[in-house]
């Protein structure tokens, strides 16, 4: 198991946490599921990154599963947000901004989750030396 994976699980998961707590701070009266969310799917991400750490191989793909919908969320929310900005919305510009830099670092983080091509060879797999 590649170990720069699950770290980089846990760091995309204490992000996640960060930006939960950004976004709450932005708008406190409006904004507490960031909190929540931030808070929940960040403890997830950490979790999953721990495990994987821990050479649990299901890790990654709950992992993988879960950022690929997080990613979803964000870029639906950011084109909502980002359209209410263009319409003359600037209390959403704050929310528009911290959602798309969580879904560009799903992105990033789903890069990290792919395997390897050329990875470590086992013998009998079919790859000449």
């Amino acid at each position: 198991m590649d170990t720069r994976t699950g770290i980089h699980m846990i760091g995309y998961g204490l992000f996640l946490f960060a930006m939960g707590i950004a976004g709450y701070l932005s708008n406190p009266e409006k904004a507490a599921t960031a909190l929540m969310s931030g808070g929940a799917f960040g403890s997830l991400s950490v979790v999953c990154g721990w495990l994987m750490l821990r050479g649990l191989r299901w890790a990654r793909w709950a992992a993988s599963g879960m950022t690929a919908l997080l990613f979803l969320v964000f870029a639906w929310r950011a084109s909502v947000s980002w359209t209410a900005v263009a319409s003359g919305a600037s209390e959403k510009l704050a929310a528009a901004s911290i959602i798309t830099l969580m879904g560009i670092a799903s992105v990033a983080m789903l890069v990290s989750l792919l395997p390897r091509a050329g990875g470590p060879r086992r013998p009998g797999d079919g790859r000449n030396p």
